[in-house]
């Protein structure tokens, strides 16, 4: 278990925090974990319920997303600051989308689902400013899954249109 001290400042630390006041840092500090993630160890898995949001603090994540008929297809590789898991503050979601694996020694802060959104609707100054940072996320999310969306449509297009001599096509 983490200190109170080290939760403060990690909590501290993270831009998306800089408006909330000591108190909400304190509440959020009731919440949070610092968890230690090996190299090669996998965080969650696609299909899990979806308990935690975490930051991560230090090293990078990769996320893969199981395609039947095909198998592991990689989604994305999240670095520090990217916030894993906010769909689990969502009133529908509850399992994941993914499979994260640690690419290296991955440092991150946790926190709770079911307390954080409790912790919203009970301080709606909180729970606006989380809310609006995480809808500026899925927003982003949103953009860059379309965009890998139409590149994979263009490659997909592309490599249809090569002739079969060049052994190109599968």
């Amino acid at each position: 278990m983490a200190s109170r001290a080290d939760l403060i400042e990690a909590i501290q630390n993270i831009p998306w925090f800089v408006d909330l006041t000591p108190t909400q840092v304190e509440r959020l500090v009731g919440i949070a974990n610092i968890r230690q993630v090996a190299e090669g160890e996998l965080l969650f898995r696609e299909g899990d319920r979806e308990d935690l949001m975490y930051i991560i603090l230090e090293g990078q994540v990769k996320l893969d997303s199981y395609v039947p008929s095909y198998g592991p297809l990689f989604v994305y590789t999240a670095d520090p600051l990217d916030i894993l898991g906010w769909s689990s503050m969502t009133p529908v979601v509850r399992q994941r989308t993914a499979s994260g694996r640690a690419l290296a020694c991955v440092k991150l802060l946790t926190f709770d689902s079911e307390a954080l959104r409790r912790l919203c609707e009970e301080d709606h100054d909180l729970g606006y400013l989380i809310m609006k940072r995480l809808s500026n996320l899925v927003a982003s999310q949103y953009l860059v899954n379309r965009l890998a969306l139409y590149d994979l449509i263009m490659r997909m297009t592309q490599e249809q249109a090569l002739p079969p001599s060049l052994g190109i096509n599968k």
